[in-house]
């Protein structure tokens, strides 16, 4: 048997000795952690979930203005959404106004909402009040909406804010109206703040209107997802969820 030399790499055995596995420095690590984090992120605002904010007082009294809320994705990968859902979409032109189009501010804030975490701008927040071939009526002799034919029950999350009925965008309770079917692929939607929204039933046409084009559908392929969390401020967390009174709608003829 050979005695190892000084320096020698070989083990008792004569076999070679292995090393352990170098580690990354501090700062790498923490750049690469960030990295991954940030691309974690990206990955689920994406797909999964994704920060808002309630750029109006439009969905009072259940959203304040400035409330930061969370939208989730997977409940429309395969069907749009539904009656009584809480939605966020895309302004689909001329809905919102410069200031609460123009979303984040700072550099920082920016980068932040590029990755899901910070609230986005050029949104919008409603309630989907009707969904492909419905047909919505106002109003009954209680002045509520009615879809297809059954009155919505609406005092437990909309507010009137003085006005005499659930759809006073149109004829300030003035008048009745009525829109549908619903084109395939597209949604009418309202503020839960009635008097206070600029949602489809500003944007339709009145009755009076002779020559109108006005679209007050949302298109199914600019709704972001559904509302599920109201996140900020703390002391008003809580989960949202559909109305009862839309499990009662019939569906479209």
């Amino acid at each position: 048997m050979t005695a190892q030399t000084a320096g020698s790499t070989a083990t008792p055995d004569g076999g070679p000795v292995k090393k352990g596995k170098k580690h990354l420095p501090v700062w790498q690590e923490t750049i690469l952690l960030l990295g991954i984090a940030l691309v974690l992120a990206v990955v689920i605002k994406a797909l999964f979930v994704q920060a808002f904010y309630i750029p109006s007082e439009s969905m009072e009294p259940g959203l304040v203005e400035n409330d930061r809320i969370l939208v989730e994705k997977p409940s429309y990968w395969f069907d749009g959404p539904e009656r009584g859902d809480i939605v966020v979409f895309k302004d689909p032109g001329g809905w919102l106004d410069g200031e609460e189009a123009a979303g984040p501010r700072g550099p920082v804030a920016k980068v932040l909402s590029k990755v899901g975490l910070y609230p986005t701008g050029g949104h919008l927040v409603k309630r989907v009040i009707g969904v492909e071939g419905d047909v919505i009526k106002c109003c009954d002799d209680q002045g509520r909406l009615t879809v297809n034919g059954r009155p919505l029950d609406e005092k437990d999350y909309a507010q009137l804010s003085g006005a005499t009925c659930y759809g006073p965008m149109v004829t300030d309770c003035g008048g009745d109206w009525e829109i549908g079917p619903i084109p395939k692929g597209e949604i009418f939607v309202m503020g839960d703040n009635r008097r206070h929204s600029a949602d489809s039933s500003e944007h339709m046409c009145k009755p009076t209107d002779k020559d109108c084009t006005a679209n007050p559908y949302v298109d199914v392929d600019d709704v972001v997802g559904k509302v599920f969390v109201l996140l900020w401020p703390s002391d008003r967390f809580k989960f949202l969820h559909r109305p009862d009174t839309f499990a009662d709608v019939p569906d479209a003829d």
